[in-house]
């Protein structure tokens, strides 16, 4: 049954497209040269970072960076929200949403971020009030509304097309060969896998065109709570050697557990939950109670779910593990940005 309905809802992505790519559906031009970076698939795929990584590009060259986001998770998803003017944080997470907010913290001097579910709306207001010169799209290869100058899609190296099915049976937003549509394609997480030779293989057998670039995620701090809420005053603290419980709320929690493997942290247990969790102080006692019952002395999380618990009370330490985003090619990347 599931199966028959990706099969339809497949058929009316194309459709879909067919209708943008025939002019028969309207785009619009965002005023300014827009890049896109989004996913084939649903679920975390490594993208976020990847959007700072190309909004500090376009700002070390000058240019008046903004990110127009929709903006997942947030209080009132079809309102307008200045998360950052590029100066200042001018929202709470739970107003801006975990993403939006954690670009704005990370690009403070460097990009401005608008969370709105019309983009081009938005884009509009945003030139107006402050010159923007370039558009950096989250989560946009299926916004096809807006139109862009390139198309970046990301695909996770750790689980790459879920199964090749289709919403609702497998995690496909849209079937393969719309990956003609990419200009750049990088695969992320590619540390986390043994080969990628079988995935470069599908990814030529697609005939996307592409450019195709490699990017693997690296742990480059692990922080307390408190000194990543007082970002840029915080102190650097080494990595914590001592046993550790690891929960997050991610689209694919695996991948961050399986990055603290990777750097040999000693984590005795874990808890998942939902993708854009807000939490509650009952969330933390239940952590904190399996925690304890399992040896760890403190915890670690990442920095999506670190904004969203700067008001919650922690008994034991909590660190927040944050990783970059870092690619087989720099140069070339930001050469074709």
């Amino acid at each position: 049954m599931l199966s028959s309905i990706g099969w339809i809802y497949g058929k009316v992505a194309d459709l879909r497209n067919t209708l943008y790519d025939r002019g028969m559906f309207e785009t619009f031009d965002l005023g300014a040269p827009t890049i896109s970076i989004g996913n084939i698939t649903t679920g975390g795929t490594g993208k976020t970072p990847l959007v700072a990584l190309v909004a500090e590009i376009l700002a070390e060259r000058g240019e008046k960076v903004c990110i127009l986001t929709r903006g997942y998770g947030r209080d009132e998803p079809q309102k307008r929200v200045l998360v950052s003017d590029g100066k200042e944080i001018l929202a709470e997470a739970k107003v801006a949403g975990d993403e939006p907010f954690e670009l704005a913290g990370k690009l403070l001097g460097k990009a401005i971020v608008i969370a709105d579910a019309d983009r081009v709306s938005a884009a509009e207001w945003a030139t107006r009030k402050f010159g923007v010169t370039v558009f950096v799209l989250d989560d946009g290869f299926q916004h096809r509304r807006a139109r862009r100058d390139v198309d970046i899609v990301c695909i996770d190296a750790t689980n790459p097309f879920c199964g090749g099915k289709m919403l609702p049976a497998g995690r496909l937003r849209e079937p393969l060969h719309n990956l003609s549509r990419a200009d750049i394609i990088v695969i992320t997480r590619s540390n986390l896998v043994e080969n990628l030779d079988n995935l470069k293989s599908e990814i030529s057998n697609l005939e996307s065109g592409a450019e195709v670039f490699v990017s693997e995620n690296r742990t480059i701090d692990v922080v307390e709570l408190e000194e990543f809420h007082a970002k840029p005053l915080r102190t650097q603290i080494k990595m914590r050697s001592e046993n550790a419980f690891a929960f997050c709320g991610l689209g694919n929690p695996d991948n961050f557990y399986s990055q603290l493997r990777l750097d040999e942290l000693n984590v005795l247990g874990k808890k998942s939950f939902r993708d854009h969790h807000s939490y509650t102080q009952n969330d933390i006692f239940e952590i904190e109670h399996q925690a304890v019952e399992g040896g760890a002395e403190i915890l670690l999380t990442t920095a999506k779910d670190a904004v969203k618990l700067s008001h919650l009370k922690f008994e034991i330490p909590c660190y927040v593990v944050e990783i970059e985003l870092v690619l087989d090619d720099p140069a070339g990347f930001a050469a074709m940005i």
